[in-house]
């Protein structure tokens, strides 16, 4: 008998476009003997509707249903309810795939809807998934490690309204050039390069439209390397190692998503020991959050060595993105893939 298979899209984040290209290759690649999948779509302002056809999301139609989607949050019921004009239906959910990138879907929140419901849910649980998305805190718990990684600073948005004195907070701390980045955001945006006082302000305010906390840190030249790794807090694999080529100074929105001179590459150059180190490191550090089901493990190796620098809990699944094309590298299909991933879900009912 099929499961039903509740897999959501979309949301309210600055990535809202990224889910929607990932959901499409999970879609693609779940087994369609094993489950019926229930698609529902997350708009950008945070409206839940019901989704019956997979090619609206190709066109971007899906965002006109008029089929009102609701996850019950009732631990015995374990159901979407579905409305229109005509009424409500009921459809039970056996396992949940978020397909969500950042804030209200990366964050914790929709997990803590998952565990309220005592619905199994692909993905890491309530804790590790706020703590990662927040660089901030991420960071903290990286330095309890002794993981090197970049120096940084922090300012809350509030603080911008003094922008002399946040200026001269960054620059008591660190030297130019600097990154600044919004603490809780992805796919490099709001990310700004910045070399002097006059672009500082103008990032941090940039910054600062996306979260009410910036993150400041030192830049890091060395090569961009990532680490994807799938499992329980029982037992994790790390795939190989990979590395971005970006097109651009640094690997932002447009580098990732646009600009065609951008490479991935599930084989660089690198020697035995510092691939070896990076995969320890990769698994260290998932455990160390809590980590459950998949993340990427992401850092530098510069001439000093390796550099963490952030680890994202629910990557991009699009056609480009490492997560799938590390394990794909390593032997494991996307179908595979998928389904490895569908069994994490599943044992969390065993704990």
């Amino acid at each position: 008998m099929k499961k039903n298979c509740l897999v959501l899209f979309g949301g309210q984040s600055s990535e809202h476009d990224i889910s929607c290209m990932s959901v499409l290759n999970i879609v693609e690649n779940i087994d369609r003997e094993k489950y019926e999948i229930i698609l529902t779509g997350i708009t950008k302002e945070g409206h839940w509707v019901f989704v019956d056809d997979i090619e609206s999301i190709r066109d971007g139609s899906w965002v006109m249903s008029e089929e009102h989607a609701v996850l019950s949050p009732d631990a015995t019921e374990k159901c979407l309810y579905v409305m229109d004009r005509s009424g409500a239906g009921r459809i039970p959910i056996d396992v949940a795939f978020p397909v969500l990138h950042g804030l209200y879907g990366e964050d914790g929140t929709v997990q803590g809807i998952f565990e309220l419901a005592r619905i199994p849910y692909v993905g890491c649980g309530v804790l590790s998934s706020a703590v990662c998305m927040d660089k901030i805190h991420t960071k903290v718990v990286a330095q309890t490690l002794g993981v090197r990684q970049a120096d940084y600073t922090w300012l809350y948005r509030n603080e911008l309204e003094n922008m002399d004195q946040a200026v001269k907070k960054v620059e008591d701390a660190l030297p130019y050039p600097v990154f600044v980045k919004p603490s809780c955001a992805g796919s490099s945006v709001g990310v700004h390069l910045v070399n002097d006082r006059e672009e500082l302000k103008d990032a941090l305010l940039d910054a600062s439209f996306h979260d009410s906390k910036i993150l400041v840190e030192e830049r890091i030249i060395g090569r961009e390397i990532e680490c994807a790794v799938l499992g329980t807090d029982r037992e994790a694999v790390a795939s190989g190692v990979g590395e971005i080529v970006s097109a651009a100074d640094f690997y932002d929105f447009d580098s990732k998503y646009v600009n065609s001179g951008s490479k991935t590459l599930t084989d660089p150059d690198l020697p035995p020991e510092i691939r070896e180190n990076i995969r320890e490191t990769a698994l260290k550090i998932f455990k160390s959050v809590d980590g459950y089901s998949l993340s990427r493990v992401d850092f530098f190796v510069d001439d000093k060595g390796l550099v963490f620098n952030e680890i994202n809990t629910m990557p991009g699944f699009t056609a480009i993105s490492m997560y799938p094309m590390l394990f794909e590298a390593a032997g494991l299909s996307k179908k595979g893939l998928i389904q490895r991933l569908l069994d994490t879900a599943e044992m969390r009912k065993e704990h």
